[in-house]
């Protein structure tokens, strides 16, 4: 399927106007459910590659598939297309918002039926009429009893759940076991957790690492993600005005500190020197990673070998930290207006709803998914482990963490405020403008991004 990709300039431009679509319907009109069945093609937006996979390796009616055009089929002849639009610079949420607006003239066969949303800006679609409720699909609260209350609950405003998702996102943090022992004298799970069990004494031991030639983090943004869900109010109060919270305000203070002091090696999220400190090559003792991050990034990372033919994996293990965190996740929604009625709602069960796939899920790619008896019965599975974290059941301690996420404080602009919050203070932690400037540069960023907010 070819796919049409506005540029990053165009979307920014059309920023405003995206977020004023999803957002409002829902204030100014009665929600209103378009659904019906018997469409041929099934039409899913996403910004990645991630849901495709889920979907091509776990569910069960695909008929045939090209894994080249993205496309399959199911076994009741429906064509499954998706279009994949990257996130960069708000593209994926814009292009969208277009579709979703021009839902209802748009012909049957390129109707979006399936669109994904991310938990930084669930509440954009969430609140709307872009996205139906699951129980005019037929998903019921019996179907979806066993997921965690917090995926449920930033997917639902006025008592409709507008959202599923296949996957819960617990944060700990990840550290290397070879720099544990020449540090803390131990590597043990438990032993470490309990040296890092708050911020005063996680700085303790960042001094402790960096007396012995080590780095605690590897740069600027790795602690943020702590820091951002463990806020007391939302971003963003009801007349539209930035609040930020002393949590934020905190991990500015101490990421310059560490910064200042050589805790840190000043890199960026997801930069090349960011990666190659997760690597054998690096100095760093741990990062801060919620479930994906663990199995996917960092696993990748640690396997790359040095000139030795040495390497990371089995080297790692994971505890939980100063405070309790998730970060990312991803939700289904079906769009109000699909013609797919039974094709999405059998997706929502199928991928979400199930124990026995969510359980596969998660012995194939140790993705923690969302079903409570799936994760439990893992947990409790003395057999059950990480090759990369030398046999240590990291689903124990991610089903530990997962209920005490409070989804209560995102806002519908979580998504922007925080990439620009992070993006603006980079020149302040590297000693190049003062934060007062830092700050002004954040509030004309976010601004642009979002025109209807004000400082």
């Amino acid at each position: 399927m070819k796919k049409k990709i506005l540029t990053g300039a165009a979307m920014l431009a059309l920023g405003g106007l995206a977020i004023s679509l999803a957002s409002c319907g829902s204030k100014k009109e009665a929600y209103k459910a378009e659904v019906s069945d018997g469409g041929k093609v099934l039409n899913i937006r996403v910004w990645n590659d991630e849901f495709i996979s889920r979907f091509r390796d776990y569910y069960p009616s695909i008929k045939s598939e090209d894994k080249k055009d993205e496309q399959f089929t199911l076994n009741d002849g429906t064509v499954v297309k998706f279009q994949q639009t990257a996130n960069k610079d708000n593209a994926y949420q814009n292009a969208l918002d277009i579709a979703l607006k021009n839902q209802s003239t748009a012909a049957a066969d390129d109707k979006v039926d399936i669109f994904l949303f991310e938990a930084d800006y669930a509440l954009k679609y969430v609140n709307s009429n872009y996205s139906l409720d699951v129980k005019d699909l037929g998903l019921t609260d019996t179907d979806t009893k066993d997921m965690y209350q917090y995926t449920k609950d930033i997917a639902t405003a006025d008592k409709r759940l507008k959202g599923v998702s296949w996957q819960a996102t617990p944060g700990l943090f990840a550290y290397r076991t070879d720099i544990a022992d020449k540090v803390l004298g131990t590597h043990d799970p438990d032993q470490v957790q309990a040296k890092l069990a708050d911020w005063t004494k996680f700085d303790s031991v960042a001094a402790d690492m960096k007396a012995k030639g080590y780095a605690m983090l590897s740069g600027y943004d790795d602690s943020y993600r702590v820091f951002s869900n463990n806020i007391k109010a939302p971003l963003v109060n009801k007349n539209k005005k930035i609040v930020i919270d002393e949590s934020l305000k905190t991990w500015i203070k101490q990421t310059k500190e560490y910064t200042d002091k050589g805790y840190n090696n000043k890199t960026s999220l997801w930069d090349d020197n960011w990666n190659k400190q997760q690597t054998i090559n690096g100095n760093t003792f741990g990062f801060f990673y919620s479930t994906w991050g663990i199995n996917f990034t960092l696993a990748g990372n640690a396997a790359i070998k040095n000139d030795k033919g040495e390497d990371l994996i089995g080297k790692y293990r994971v505890c939980q930290g100063p405070a309790a965190y998730y970060w990312g996740g991803t939700w289904i929604a079906a769009a109000n207006g699909t013609d797919n009625k039974s094709q999405v709602l059998d997706i929502m069960k199928k991928l979400t709803c199930d124990a026995t796939i969510a359980e596969k899920i998660t012995r194939d790619t140790q993705d923690y998914t969302n079903n409570t008896v799936a994760m439990t019965k893992l947990a409790n599975d003395a057999s059950y482990g990480s090759e990369f974290l030398g046999g240590q059941n990291h689903v124990k301690l991610f089903s530990e963490a997962a209920p005490k996420i409070d989804m209560k404080n995102v806002s519908a602009y979580d998504q922007g405020i925080n990439e620009k919050l992070q993006e603006a203070m980079k020149d302040y932690f590297a000693g190049t403008i003062t934060e007062d400037k830092a700050w002004e540069n954040f509030y004309s960023k976010v601004t642009t991004v979002y025109p209807e907010l004000k400082k």
